[in-house]
């Protein structure tokens, strides 16, 4: 554990020392925002020829939907079928203790 700490407080101290020095390095991570020049605009623009291997939006809703649907009944399936499990279990219980006593 205190290995740990020592090399966490010396990676510290290098950072520190890192920091200080004033060349690209000790510049932020993100960097600075640079405007996309024209070769990744044109990449980026839509193209109209894959227009029509797009998804439309209202399909795309409904299959999400009976997805939703089908996975609430196959849960609530699966929860009924844990209930009578356990209730016929315990009734089960109840007749061999009633036959143990008779």
């Amino acid at each position: 554990m205190a290995f740990l700490l020592n090399k966490a407080t010396a990676l510290s101290h290098f950072r520190s020392h890192s920091q200080k020095t004033e060349d690209s390095f000790s510049l932020s991570r993100r960097g600075f925002h640079v405007e996309p020049g024209p070769r990744e605009k044109a990449l980026l623009a839509d193209d109209p020829s894959l227009k029509r291997f797009k998804s439309h939006k209202r399909n795309v809703w409904r299959l999400k939907r009976v997805g939703d649907v089908l996975t609430i009944v196959v849960v609530a399936g699966c929860c009924y079928e844990i209930y009578v499990k356990a209730v016929m279990r315990e009734e089960a219980r109840k007749q061999a203790a009633a036959n143990e006593i008779a």
